[in-house]
């Protein structure tokens, strides 16, 4: 790695940490405060693949992966009131959900990069995010996936409720996963701005 990478590194990992902190936190019924920082990992991946290419995103996604686990294994050693504030089947989860969604907007965005300005970034991250929300919550919560992990107990995201509070009756974790990827598809819109703006000063042609 170069010190030409370090920021994106920095900003990586920073997000990583920040997340895997914040989602402690509860934001209403449905959302953490994680579920606000984590989508502007797709940011750093799209600014670092526009300016300095794919194989550049790829290190720091990597960067971030590596973070990630670390916190994983960390939670999984820090008991909370009803056991460990990381469960096996969520670091799983986290894991592959981050490192595939990740590298599928690496690919994404690389194979699209010679569009409009916009289009890599918002379609890179739209899937990108689709991905990451539907193998988080699937391999973390769901029921049909108990054999990642049958010694955690996962009963309580089963809970059949209105779909959000008011939709079709659901299993929790389905409202849970919907409106985090609700979050992640808002920000994706809303990081078009910081995404120009950056690539804009770093690189005056993007």
């Amino acid at each position: 790695m170069t010190r030409t990478y370090l920021p994106g590194i920095l900003a990586m990992a920073t997000i990583v940490v920040a997340s895997n902190i914040l989602v402690q936190f509860l934001y209403g019924q449905w959302l953490t405060w994680g579920a606000f920082t984590y989508p502007f990992a797709f940011l750093v991946t799209d600014v670092m693949n526009r300016v300095y290419g794919a194989s550049a995103a790829r290190r720091v996604v990597l960067v971030g992966f590596v973070v990630g686990l670390i916190c994983s294994l960390i939670g999984t050693q820090i008991m909370g009131e009803f056991g460990p504030l990381v469960t096996l089947r969520i670091a799983i989860g986290s894991g592959v959900a981050f490192l595939a969604a990740q590298l599928l907007d690496v690919s994404i965005f690389a194979a699209l990069r010679g569009g409009a300005w916009w289009r890599a970034p918002l379609i890179s991250t739209l899937i990108g995010s689709t991905v990451d929300t539907a193998l988080f919550f699937g391999i973390a919560f769901s029921g049909a996936l108990s054999f990642v992990h049958p010694a955690t107990d996962v009963s309580w995201a089963a809970e059949i409720l209105p779909l959000l509070g008011f939709g079709p009756a659901a299993p929790l974790w389905v409202s849970l996963a919907l409106a985090d990827w609700a979050v992640k598809l808002s920000i994706a819109l809303v990081a078009l701005i910081p995404f120009r703006m950056i690539t804009s000063k770093l690189m005056p042609t993007a």
